[in-house]
């Protein structure tokens, strides 16, 4: 593991991103909302700078696990090129999640602020290693440790039933195209920009509250 700073708190951002090939449809809305979540860190390590911002960024498709960044500094992560995120293939959702937390899981103490966030426009539908119970499992415990989870996903999908079969509290819903995924990840700055300010200020972020404006 990295040798970290002594700030007093640290955020870490697990950012976890559907890269099948549905994707394509969305593929520079996807990418650009990706950089700009990779920018809002960045910009919170800025507006919070006794609290040490930290990114892990992967991408899948059932040909690859892609681990774009691995807990580092916000400071240091840079914009994802087109090549760098091409859609392609099919969903192994199960499977990048339960990667994905376990790996987190291995990086963090029990009072770090942990904040996940998967976003998809597909279901499961080929993953090896995890199934809905094994995940659902490690999202019940580390809730229990102050973990935030949300899911993002395309209005096609019952986001709400998915997001309850997994014990995630959070959800976002947005229309496959240009002008409403931009709004999607508009709305996710914001709610990232609050969470940070809560964590900045000792303040728990009431269950289910991440996406509400008046929390």
């Amino acid at each position: 593991m990295e040798t970290q700073n002594n700030t007093a708190k640290r955020v870490y951002n697990l950012v976890i991103v559907d890269e099948s090939g549905s994707m394509s449809v969305i593929h520079r809305e996807a990418l650009a909302g990706i950089n700009e979540t990779i920018t809002t860190c960045q910009k919170m390590q800025k507006a919070h700078p006794d609290m040490e911002q930290r990114i892990t960024l992967i991408t899948f498709d059932s040909n690859h696990f892609k681990l774009h960044y691995d807990n580092i500094n916000a400071d240091e992560a840079s914009p994802l090129t087109m090549k760098q995120y091409n859609p392609c293939a099919a969903t192994p959702l199960y499977d990048a999640i339960g990667k994905g937390i376990a790996k987190m899981n291995a990086q963090t103490e029990a009072d770090d602020n942990v904040l996940v966030t998967i976003i998809t426009d597909g279901e499961e539908n080929c993953s090896e290693e995890y199934n809905l119970k094994m995940v659902k499992t490690l999202i019940e415990k580390l809730k229990k440790q102050g973990w935030t989870f949300t899911l993002i996903g395309t209005d096609n999908l019952d986001v709400e039933g998915m997001a309850g079969s997994m014990a995630i509290d959070n959800h976002l819903a947005f229309t496959e195209d240009k002008e409403s995924t931009a709004r999607m990840f508009a709305k996710e700055r914001k709610s990232r920009e609050r969470y940070n300010m809560m964590v900045c200020c000792d303040c728990a972020m009431p269950t289910g509250s991440y996406f509400d404006e008046e929390s």
